[in-house]
C-alpha cells in the first residue's frame, strides 16, 4: 500500500515538453533564436495600445464569455459563436479535446514525428497514442493513419503544416482520409500554421469542417498573428462539439489582454498579410539557398525549415552546435532532424551561411560544384 498519495500511473508516461533554447552570446555575433517558431515581428497595428488599455482592468477577472473575441472571430470566419471555442493557444484546447473525448482505454492517432505535445495531451487525459511514422519525405502517410484507426479509436490528429517536418496535405487527400473515418471518431485539424500555406489545394479545415461534423480545426495567434505570449488558440467545429470544449476549460483562462490584443490583431488583416508574405518570401529565400548548398530539405509551408538527420543523432548534435557557435538557437530532435524557424532577415542570412559552410563535413555535395 502507497504510503504518499500517488497520481495516475498514466502521469508517469508523460513526456516532458522541451521548449526552444535561448542563443547563448557569442562574441562579435548578434544572436538570434530561431528554436520555437516565434513571429520576428513585433505585435500588429493597434495591438499594443489595446493590450494597454486593457492592463487597467487587471484588478477584475476577464470576460469568461470572451463575447467580444468570439464575436470578431464569428464575423471574420463566417461562423456562429457558439461553433467556437477559446483557449490558451491552440495546445490549449488540445488538452481540452483530448480530455473531453478520450480517456483510459481509448486511442488517440496521429503522425509521428509531429507536435510533441501530442503524446503528452494523449498520456495526460489517460488515453493511449497510437503513433504512426512519417513517409521518407517527413510527411503524413494517410493511408497508414486511416489503418491505424480501431474500434477503439476516439481521436484522429492530422497536423498541417506539420511541425517540425513543415510539409503539408493537400484538401483531396485529406478529405479522402476523413471519408474513411467512422464519424463517431473526431478528425482533429491543426492548422496553426495555415496563414503560411502556399501550396496548390491547400487544406481548408474551415471547409472540411462544414461538410463533415466530425471536424475540428484548430487554428492560433501566436505564430502568424505574433501574440505567443499572450496565449490564445480557437476551435471551429459543430456547437455540439464546441460545448464540452469548453465545459473542460479551465475558467477565465484567456486574459482580458489577451482577448483585447486578438481582437484588435484582427482588425490589423491588411498588416498581417503583408508581414506573413514577407515571411514567406524569406522561408523561400532560406529554402533556395541552403538547398543550393547541396541539402536535400522538404518542401516547407509552416515559418520554418526542416534538416532531416534520420537515425543519427550525433549528426543532429553537432548541427546544433554548430548553429549555437556562431549564435543561432534551433530546435533538436535527436536522430531525427532539426528544425530551424524562418526569423529576421540577418539571421536567416547566417542559417544559409552556416549551411554553406559545414556542407563539406556533412557529406553534401553543393549544386554549384
Amino acid at each position: 500500500m502507497a504510503t504518499t498519495p500517488m497520481p495516475r500511473a498514466s502521469v508517469a508516461e508523460i513526456p516532458p515538453y522541451v521548449p526552444g533554447r535561448t542563443p547563448v552570446s557569442r562574441p562579435g555575433f548578434t544572436s538570434y533564436k530561431l528554436s520555437s517558431n516565434e513571429n520576428p515581428y513585433p505585435p500588429l497595428p493597434g495591438v499594443l495600445q489595446a493590450a494597454q488599455g486593457a492592463l487597467e482592468q487587471l484588478n477584475r477577472y476577464p470576460d469568461m464569455g470572451n463575447t467580444a473575441l468570439y464575436g470578431a472571430l464569428a464575423s471574420r470566419l463566417g461562423v456562429a459563436t457558439d461553433q467556437l471555442a477559446l483557449g490558451t493557444g491552440s495546445v490549449g484546447l488540445l488538452f481540452h479535446l483530448v480530455q473531453a473525448f478520450a480517456g483510459p482505454g481509448d486511442e488517440v492517432v496521429h503522425a509521428w514525428r509531429s507536435f510533441e505535445a501530442y503524446p503528452i495531451a494523449i498520456a495526460a487525459a489517460g488515453a493511449k497514442s497510437v503513433a504512426v511514422g512519417l513517409t521518407a519525405a517527413g510527411e503524413h502517410d494517410l493511408e497508414a493513419l486511416a489503418e491505424a484507426v480501431t474500434e477503439r479509436t476516439r481521436v484522429l490528429i492530422v497536423c498541417t503544416p506539420n511541425n517540425p517536418t513543415g510539409t503539408a496535405v493537400t484538401q483531396t487527400a485529406l478529405r479522402t482520409l476523413i471519408e474513411r473515418v467512422p464519424p463517431h471518431v473526431l478528425v482533429l485539424v491543426d492548422e496553426a500554421y495555415v496563414e503560411f500555406v502556399r501550396m496548390q489545394d491547400a487544406v481548408d479545415g474551415l471547409a472540411l469542417q462544414r461538410e463533415f461534423p466530425n471536424v475540428v480545426s484548430l487554428r492560433t495567434f501566436s505564430k502568424a498573428y505574433g501574440l505567443a505570449n499572450l496565449r490564445v488558440g480557437y476551435a471551429i467545429t459543430t456547437p455540439e462539439i464546441a460545448l464540452p470544449l469548453r465545459a473542460v476549460a479551465t475558467p477565465f483562462g484567456v486574459s482580458t489582454v489577451a482577448q483585447a490584443a486578438a481582437v484588435a490583431s484582427l482588425k490589423a488583416e491588411q498588416a498581417l498579410m503583408g508581414r506573413v508574405d514577407a515571411l514567406v518570401r524569406e522561408r523561400s529565400r532560406v529554402l533556395a539557398g541552403v538547398r543550393e548548398a547541396g541539402w536535400q530539405l522538404p518542401d516547407a509551408q509552416g515559418n520554418f525549415c526542416w534538416f532531416p538527420f534520420p537515425g543519427d543523432a550525433d549528426a543532429t548534435a553537432r548541427f546544433v552546435a554548430a548553429a549555437a557557435a556562431v549564435g543561432i538557437s534551433v530546435r533538436p530532435f535527436a536522430g531525427e532532424g532539426v528544425r530551424v524557424s524562418v526569423g529576421e532577415q540577418a539571421g536567416n542570412d547566417r542559417v544559409i551561411e552556416l549551411a554553406r559552410r559545414v556542407a563539406d563535413e556533412f557529406g553534401v555535395r553543393s549544386l554549384r560544384s
